[in-house]
């Protein structure tokens, strides 16, 4: 075939285009806002994309924005917003803001620093680093804030030594056992090139690690200052945006000001309406959604029990329903020209015996947790009721394929002690932590309970509930099971799977690859698995 293109237009292309000739290519046009309104136009046109560039995009470079808006708008902002991404790094944030931003579900990916494998104990211009909420610091509990923020810092930085110690001597490497150059699991005595007993120190030290911070991380304030980088596209930054600006709190309107600047160097198009007259006008209706709510929450809803429970399957259907549907689900695809209607009508007439045996078949075909089943399996949803701490809140919020609804944080749930806490002998400096910022929680609370939450520590209990389908139950209950995980959430995925047991024996059987075992060093496997890639890369 004949190229489309003359060789003149081909070195202009490929400094845009991957390739000129092929059915497929990457578009490496560098502005985002380029190839959005690229894909906006190509979907209008039977011109080939690389054509509609030479033809009305390359001519247009230097008419700026203007170009550009006029053909998003004929296009319509809201899918054409999704074309154009971008990457930004907020620092210095709190564990309060960063939950605000991380609470939106699609078109944003996160990567927030970790408190298991990084200490929290620095110092900058011989402060810690928490956030200075500014209408708690015009307040006359500003020094008292800043008082129990500072102790919850110096016990943490103070006990990280310590912490290290005492785990080393509870389970010493030498009870270890680690993989020499041969292949070989063998005690830590046991190895004997250098490379090996390197490897294995290297390995062991990793785990003590976030073992001892796992410990501590619950001392730390909600206040804790954090870092996290976010990928996503324009629609999604654009709302962003928008529910920030809405905030109450002037930590997450600043972030929002800030962040829309950074944007609009990059993405300027897709996020123009955050704060227009658009923009404003969803601002009203969120603050108003949440008005009417807390109104209406305070009129109808009371307290009858307190609660004492860590997970509690509160809604689901019965197993003879949900089975139905499922297998309903999974005939469809394959059994053409059969309404759902009739299909389920057949599956009802199935007894339980034959159930059983088809969600056997789909159970025994899957081979590791990431052989996900079926979208079948999205047919049935339960809803689970938790009372966890803030720092477990902290791991399971990052699923996003589910319904999560918070309250706000508070002091007023009770907190969890570590075991390792008390026997290390700190328990007294772990529990005045907590009751100081018990103290300073109540005062706040009662001007402004929205601030209050910056001095409330992970340790403290918080209630949230989560709606998910028995395919991301499987998904969430696998992964938080595995050996490495945090004993905290891993204690939470395995009540949700005994419950969902419980009443669902049958199809529970999906939830192939969960472990309900305990383990004291709960990263040592996986800490040998990365050592193994990074010898398989040095070779």
């Amino acid at each position: 075939m004949l190229s489309e293109f003359s060789e003149s237009e081909k070195e202009i292309l490929l400094k845009h285009f991957s390739n000129v000739d092929g059915s497929v290519f990457a578009v490496m046009t560098p502005r985002q806002v380029d190839r959005g309104a690229l894909m906006s136009r190509y979907s209008r046109t039977d011109k080939s994309m690389r054509r509609i560039f030479l033809d009305e995009f390359l001519q247009n470079q230097n008419r700026g924005e203007e170009f550009y808006n006029k053909v998003l708008l004929e296009y319509g902002d809201d899918s054409v917003a999704e074309l154009g991404e971008a990457q930004i790094a907020i620092e210095g944030l709190s564990n309060i803001a960063v939950k605000k931003i991380e609470d939106r579900r699609i078109g944003l990916s996160y990567l927030e620093k970790s408190s298991r494998y990084v200490a929290w104990d620095k110092k900058v211009n011989g402060q810690y680093k928490f956030h200075r909420e500014q209408d708690i610091m015009n307040s006359k509990y500003a020094d008292m804030y800043l008082e129990s923020c500072n102790l919850d810092f110096d016990v943490y930085s103070r006990n990280i030594s310590p912490m290290i110690s005492f785990i080393q001597e509870r389970e010493p490497i030498g009870n270890q056992k680690f993989r020499d150059s041969t292949g070989v699991e063998v005690f830590f005595s046991r190895l004997r090139t250098k490379d090996d007993i390197k490897s294995a120190t290297r390995i062991y030290n990793a785990t003590i690690k976030a073992k001892a911070l796992d410990t501590l991380r619950g001392i730390l304030p909600a206040s804790t200052l954090t870092n996290v980088g976010i990928t996503g596209n324009g629609r999604a930054f654009e709302y962003l945006l928008t529910i920030l600006y809405a905030s109450s709190l002037q930590e997450e309107r600043e972030l929002a000001h800030k962040i829309h600047q950074e944007l609009d160097s990059v993405i300027k198009s897709f996020v123009k309406r955050a704060d227009d007259k658009h923009g404003r006008a969803l601002q009203k209706y969120l603050n108003d959604t949440r008005k009417s709510s807390t109104l209406l929450g305070k009129k109808y809803v009371k307290p009858k029990s307190k609660r004492n429970f860590l997970v509690e399957l509160v809604d689901y259907e019965s197993e003879k329903r949900a089975e139905e549907k499922i297998i309903s689900a999974l005939l469809y695809e394959q059994s053409p020209g059969v309404s759902y209607r009739d299909i389920i009508s057949g599956i009802k007439k199935m007894n339980s015996i034959t159930r059983r045996k088809i969600i056997k078949i789909f159970s025994n075909i899957r081979q590791n947790r990431r052989h996900r089943p079926p979208r079948a399996f999205e047919m049935t949803e339960y809803t689970f009721d938790l009372l966890t701490n803030f720092g477990m809140f902290r791991d399971l919020h990052r699923h996003r394929v589910l319904t999560l609804e918070r309250q706000l944080l508070t002091a007023d749930h009770g907190f969890c002690i570590p075991e390792e806490i008390s026997a290390l002998g700190i328990r007294k400096d772990f529990q005045d932590c907590m009751y100081k910022s018990k103290e300073t929680f109540d005062l706040l609370q009662k001007k402004m309970p929205e601030q209050a939450q910056y001095v409330v520590n992970f340790a403290y209990n918080y209630p949230y509930f989560i709606k998910l389908n028995l395919r991301e139950a499987t998904h969430l209950i696998e992964l938080r099971t595995v050996p490495q995980g945090h004993p905290d959430y891993r204690k939470v995925a395995q009540e949700m799977f005994i419950s969902i047991k419980k009443i669902h024996p049958n199809l529970s059987n999906i939830i192939k690859f969960v472990d309900l075992k305990q383990y004291k060093l709960e990263r040592l496997e996986s800490e040998k698995k990365i050592e193994e890639k990074r010898k398989n890369l040095q070779h």
